[in-house]
């Protein structure tokens, strides 16, 4: 992709309206474009980093046997009012009436939707277990949208719904989703907190928050320094995770606390996943029956669990940014690599530029070609804005002694190599 036919409009300072860095970079930075309080456009930049979340996220959920499916943003009532879970929301629920005054909301989640689904096609526990899931937007009518993706009215989110015969085997698909969600927050190169957290209007009894360490984050954490490590640890049993100490400060008690002062860390998370098992909450009130080996009919075990993908874009930038930009993990970054040609009107610079482009993105790696005319300063700070995490610098000097600089954005180390190195190295790299 040519900078100059990108679409990126960049900002050269920082909006007054943002007031926390993801904010300010993600506007900075032309991945979105404010609407309204707490509506956002998603321009391209963003949206590459949004399918690039997506992705991963996908791939896990499918590889713990989980099946996707996607179900309508616009929800009559009368499933929420029979669940009794309607009044729960209170404003936070866009409430719709259509023309033929029918009562419709704009879903803020959906456990009664898929039980509805679930209801009118399964009916044996040989049908079981099943977890069903989808990506899709959500509004909730937050009465102080702020810090612009973190808390906004209308987000992405990808909700998973699990469906068993036993409390026993719900608790196994609870574990199943809880190493999944492990899984998926190391894919996107983050330290995930599993912390035990209060379920709030979804309901529930087991239930596990998972957040990222960051000094914006709203919450306060009290966790075994112990989850560091391990939660990196991609041999560590699931089970010795949730067996150590971690909590939100609405849970934290201090005299049930077994760990010692010296090993308990105390900081601020970004909740961006949220896991709850709730057995027969909605199932018994909606009616979602199945036979059991008895051939009983009994009410199906059920848990939800959600990832807030579009919250993910800006905690990740919130853990991870500099006073230049934003720094990307690989897995995530928009482009791969930026090429940075400081020379345009150069012919030999040119012709290299476009070999090492096309080198890489023969072997589908994502490239941004920095062709615009531009000073080098400016490119310099444009490509670091954006965070590009490799950035293969042609200029005329070096490229007269046969080299070219391979910068790595998040350590700033820069290389002096020959082009075809610099292409190899970066392959090496994205693993293709």
């Amino acid at each position: 992709m040519e900078l100059s036919k990108f679409f990126m409009p960049i900002l050269k300072e920082s909006p007054s309206e943002a007031h926390i860095i993801s904010h300010k970079l993600m506007l900075r930075s032309g991945m979105i474009k404010q609407l309204s309080a707490g509506i956002y456009s998603w321009l391209p930049l963003g949206l590459r980093v949004l399918k690039n979340i997506e992705k991963i996220v996908r791939k896990n959920m499918d590889a713990a046997g989980c099946i996707e499916l996607l179900m309508p943003c616009i929800q009559p009532a009368h499933l929420w009012q029979e669940s009794d879970r309607y009044n729960d929301y209170g404003p936070e629920m866009l409430r719709i009436t259509d023309r033929h005054k029918n009562e419709l909301l704009f879903g803020p989640t959906n456990e009664e939707l898929v039980t509805d689904i679930f209801r009118s096609t399964i009916k044996s526990y040989k049908e079981l277990p099943k977890i069903l899931y989808h990506i899709q937007w959500k509004f909730r009518d937050e009465i102080r949208p702020r810090f612009g993706v973190m808390r906004g009215r209308e987000f992405l989110m990808k909700d998973a719904y699990s469906f068993d015969i036993s409390q026993e085997a719900a608790l196994q698909s609870y574990d199943r989703i809880f190493e999944s969600y492990c899984r998926t927050f190391r894919d996107l190169g983050l330290n995930a907190i599993p912390v035990r957290a209060d379920s709030g209007p979804i309901g529930g009894s087991h239930n596990h928050e998972f957040h990222i360490v960051a000094e914006t984050g709203e919450s306060t954490l009290y966790f075994d320094k112990r989850f560091e490590v391990l939660a990196q640890d991609s041999e560590v049993r699931i089970k010795d995770l949730q067996n150590l100490y971690a909590a939100t400060d609405e849970l934290h008690k201090p005299e049930n606390c077994k760990v010692p002062e010296k090993d308990l860390m105390v900081k601020r998370g970004i909740e961006v996943g949220h896991i709850f098992y709730f057995g027969t909450k909605y199932s018994e009130s909606m009616k979602a029956l199945v036979n059991d080996d008895n051939g009983k009919l009994v009410p199906v075990e059920m848990g939800s669990y959600g990832i807030g993908i579009s919250r993910l874009v800006a905690a990740i930038i919130e853990s991870s940014h500099d006073e230049r930009g934003i720094i990307w993990p690989e897995s995530v970054a928009p482009f791969n690599v930026a090429v940075i040609n400081l020379a345009i009107d150069d012919a030999q610079c040119r012709m290299e530029s476009f070999r090492i482009v096309a080198a890489l993105e023969q072997k589908n790696i994502q490239v941004l070609y920095d062709d615009t005319d531009e000073r080098a300063g400016s490119k310099f700070a444009t490509n670091d804005l954006i965070g590009t995490p490799w950035q293969i610098i042609v200029g005329r000097k070096k490229l007269e002694n046969g080299l070219v600089e391979l910068k790595d954005r998040r350590t700033g180390i820069i290389e002096d190599l020959e082009p075809d190195v610099a292409i190899k190295k970066i392959m090496a790299i994205v693993n293709v």
